[in-house]
């Protein structure tokens, strides 16, 4: 897997101060999408054991609230593949963090079994997530007065909750602001 950008002080993908990983490899092509340079699966650098140790190091820090996966797009399967044991990884070491994902796939369509992205794993890797934005952009639903989304029909899911009820659960921020 190929990386294009770290961030290790992100407060625009998620709640609180994060970490953010941008993958590369999209085969979606959005229109309008914010990030086209991501498409290509081999944009940006490999994602080496010391990318990895680099992510750890920049989760530490008690002021960071977790890890955003985004990119590119990480629910492919061959990003799946490789983001799953580093995902596994962070949540053992820091289990007090969050971990949020942003996909243009659908939680019901596309990641579930039998659908186009999913793979051998997906339901390992969904289980590490806490937060899944969920949903193509379209272009024609952008809206910038929407919270971690970039267009109306994109969901904000709230995982955990999600696998604790059995029901599909929208995630509330802790600040109570609808998303």
């Amino acid at each position: 897997m190929y990386y294009s950008r770290i961030r290790k002080t992100d407060i625009a993908d998620g709640t609180g101060v994060r970490v953010t990983l941008f993958v590369s490899g999209c085969r979606r092509h959005c229109p309008g999408c914010f990030n086209p340079e991501t498409w290509s699966f081999t944009n940006g650098q490999p994602f080496t054991p010391e990318t990895e140790q680099a992510l750890l190091a920049a989760l530490a820090p008690p002021y960071i609230r977790g890890l955003t996966l985004l990119g590119g797009e990480p629910m492919e399967p061959e990003n799946q593949r490789a983001l799953l044991p580093f995902v596994q990884r962070v949540r053992a070491r820091f289990p007090e963090k969050d971990v949020w994902c942003f996909t243009g796939c659908t939680l019901e369509g596309e990641l579930a079994p039998g659908g186009s992205h999913h793979c051998e794993a997906t339901d390992a890797l969904l289980d590490c997530i806490d937060v899944l934005v969920d949903g193509p952009f379209i272009e024609a639903q952008k809206d910038l007065r929407l919270v971690f989304r970039g267009s109306a029909n994109q969901r904000v899911i709230d995982l955990r909750a999600t696998r604790e009820t059995g029901r599909l659960c929208l995630y509330t921020p802790p600040h109570g602001n609808r998303v």
